[in-house]
């Protein structure tokens, strides 16, 4: 009788069958199909969360420098360039009085910013015109210039 048993155990095993390849390379194409749409969109989220935090600190240094403005120059603007533009403040002038701290820090690049070259530049009527963000490792002039539109499209914390 333990036999008899034993054989139908192992006839019932031997009727099993796992996946079969077509099964298994269906089960592959739906997941790289999934993976050839998410990639991008994913890709897409983490560059644009980088542009935003980029802005975000264009405007936290704006605002600091409206302050500085605001205390130190007693709401005056800033001195007009050589060319009869308005002026500009420069991010050392606002840590100086420590409106900010240092270092700052350019949230997509992970690299301090270069206090001498990262401006904040008015227009004549004392109106905010760009703000142009250097880190102190790049060789170019302007690493990110943001206008007044799209620092002021960031909506304030306060």
């Amino acid at each position: 009788m333990r036999t008899a048993v034993m054989k139908r155990l192992g006839k019932a095993k031997e009727d099993q069958k796992g996946f079969t390849l077509i099964e298994l390379l269906a089960v592959i194409v739906i997941l790289a199909v999934i993976a050839a749409i998410a990639i991008p969109l994913i890709g897409n989220i983490i560059d644009k969360s980088k542009k935003d935090s980029d802005v975000a600190t264009a405007r936290q240094i704006y605002d600091a420098g409206k302050l500085y403005i605001t205390s130190e120059l007693n709401g005056t603007n800033p001195k007009k360039g050589a060319d009869g533009t308005g002026g500009a403040i420069k991010l050392s002038e606002i840590q100086s009085k420590g409106y900010l701290d240092n270092p700052i820090v350019l949230p997509s690049t992970k690299k301090a910013l270069d206090t001498d070259k990262t401006i904040i530049q008015f227009s004549t009527t004392g109106a905010l015109e760009k703000v142009e963000l250097v880190d102190k490792t790049s060789d170019k002039a302007v690493v990110k210039s943001y206008d007044s539109t799209e620092v002021s499209s960031v909506t304030s914390t306060q």
